[in-house]
């Protein structure tokens, strides 16, 4: 167990800004995240002071990256303009979301899952994928599947983790990774229109699915995933298109800015 003082962090915002679905809240202070085989407890003491239950070296090594705790986000809510008031509003609501660095291959099956399903039976899917072929953690737990075991599972299998007509989609990456055709860790070399491109080359990923891919795992923070709910902003404030130029690099973080307040706090 080690103590943290983390600025801008927070628990709740970061477990329900729809970046991951296997980190939930067990109580108001506490975090329970699956993530890179390894489960980790997270208490908020207050303060700014946060205990997460792993040694100083796994820390290090593993979820001081994983949250991108490096970086400086005041720096990104200081650029917002004065004239934003929705913008200036989301960012004061969900100053505590961090990009989360993810698994490649995690996110990329979880967001082909995503689509066309709320965030409760995302979850609930993705545990099902876990369990079905995922390797036990603890006697409770189970760590997100290899491509390989995957790829193993047949058609029905995949079903019964209720992925819907996604099956076939889950089951072409799966395979992609796990014989070898696409290595997802070569493509963090690739410029941003690159990865697009490549990621949009699987079955089943369009540009939402893509930009979330690039944003949550290859930490493109110029990426900016647009759903019904950021539709639904740019439509009202924006008149139709966020003005991402001007924050150009970063529009990412922000975008879970707008994400997280409209849908917590509308």
């Amino acid at each position: 167990m080690i103590v943290k003082h983390i600025e801008n962090f927070d628990l709740k915002q970061i477990a329900e800004s729809g970046q991951c679905f296997r980190m939930n809240m067990s109580d108001d202070r506490t975090a329970r995240l699956t993530a890179y085989g390894k489960v980790l407890d997270i208490n908020d003491r207050g303060g700014g002071d946060f205990c997460f239950s792993c040694p100083e070296k796994e820390f290090e090594e593993i979820w001081s990256s994983y949250f991108d705790l490096e970086t400086d986000y005041g720096r990104f809510i200081s650029s917002i303009d004065p004239n934003d008031r929705f913008l200036l509003r989301a960012a004061e609501v969900g100053n505590g979301i961090r990009i989360l660095r993810q698994d490649p291959f995690e996110t990329l099956i979880s967001f082909i899952i995503s689509q066309r399903k709320n965030i409760p039976a995302i979850k609930a899917s993705v545990e099902k994928l876990c369990k079905a072929c995922g390797e036990k953690i603890t006697s409770d737990v189970y760590a997100f599947p290899s491509a390989k075991a995957i790829y193993s599972l047949s058609e029905k299998e995949l079903s019964e983790c209720s992925l819907g007509y996604r099956v076939s989609y889950v089951r072409e990456a799966a395979e992609r990774v796990a014989l070898g055709q696409t290595d997802l860790s070569e493509l963090n070399g690739l410029s941003d229109g690159e990865l697009f491109g490549e990621l949009t080359s699987f079955k089943g990923v369009g540009k939402k699915v893509a930009n979330c891919v690039m944003l949550f795992a290859y930490h493109r923070i110029a990426a900016f995933p647009r759903d019904v709910w950021i539709g639904r902003i740019e439509e009202e404030y924006y008149k139709g298109r966020f003005p991402e130029s001007r924050y150009e690099g970063y529009a990412g973080v922000l975008q879970q800015y707008m994400f997280y307040a409209i849908r917590n706090n509308p």
